[in-house]
């Protein structure tokens, strides 16, 4: 792991799928922020959990399909009733040498900012029927068999995903010009926000005026620019003075701050505490 980044999950193997996702290893990432290097698709049969993924609360519910996309900053913050899910992860290495296909930059696309989608019952029994053959191939096949199918396996969930969304018109025609413009511009934090706290920064990057942007933010999702940017950056800063031994100052420079001074003020101003008084809780 970087010094300078939060706590990464990922997998040890190309491809690894499963039922054994339980509620106490689910707990181990509550109210917890990890962000994902590897990519995960999740179906979700009973039970429900409430989560964030960037900064998005995100209700899963029984028969709905989650993806996960390798970037994602993700923390659990509710479990209910008992759990029965399957999971399906690709890992990082994996992804980084068969680079990004068609089908993937497409589910990165519709799926951002959706991560769930619901199926019918029926839906969601022949996805189930599918995960299982699944399982049964990868207990059965040696390593070298299963690096050999995965790139047929990971070309195929994508384009069954993108299925999924177009045919519920989650497609880019379906969404207004403001919800869009939200779309793209928490995309945009979740990959700048270590760098850039600018929200002029933001605007000038999705071509819109200052003014516009905030606007159209603050009406479709309730919150400022300043609030959404400043959201990611304290779950980071959080995430490194909990689980990491870094110095303050170190994360303060990892973060972009001006000095630590600035960043004890910005951190006190969100939190209510001190950076050094909030790693001590």
């Amino acid at each position: 792991m970087e010094e300078n980044e939060l706590p990464k999950i990922d997998l040890p193997e190309d491809w690894v799928i499963g039922t054994d996702i339980n509620k106490d290893l689910l707990g181990l990432y509550t109210h917890y922020p990890v962000r994902l290097k590897c990519e995960i698709f999740v179906l979700c049969l009973e039970g429900e959990v409430e989560a964030l993924v960037n900064l998005n609360e995100m209700h899963v519910h029984p028969n709905e399909v989650i993806t996960l996309m390798p970037g994602s900053i993700f923390q659990i913050n509710e479990i209910k009733g008992d759990l029965r899910i399957y999971f399906l992860g690709f890992s990082s290495k994996f992804i980084e040498r068969g680079g990004q296909s068609h089908s993937m930059l497409d589910a990165i696309f519709l799926t951002l900012g959706r991560p769930a989608i619901p199926l019918k019952p029926e839906g969601a029994a022949m996805l189930e029927q599918y995960l299982q053959m699944l399982i049964a191939m990868y207990e059965r096949f040696t390593e070298k068999i299963r690096r050999e199918i995965a790139p047929n396996l990971y070309a195929d969930i994508h384009t069954g995903i993108s299925i999924l969304y177009k045919s519920r018109q989650y497609d880019k025609n379906s969404l207004s010009k403001s919800e869009l413009i939200c779309r793209s511009f928490m995309q945009q934090v979740t990959q700048n926000y270590s760098q850039t706290r600018n929200v002029g920064w933001y605007a000038q990057k999705l071509g819109i005026t200052h003014a516009h942007l905030c606007a159209v933010v603050k009406q479709t999702t309730g919150k400022t620019c300043v609030d959404i940017i400043a959201a990611m950056v304290i779950m980071d800063a959080k995430s490194q003075l909990k689980s990491t031994n870094l110095t303050i100052q170190a994360i303060s420079d990892s973060l972009n701050f001006a000095n630590i001074s600035f960043f004890g003020k910005y951190f006190k101003r969100y939190v209510g505490m001190s950076p050094l008084e909030y790693r001590k809780l």
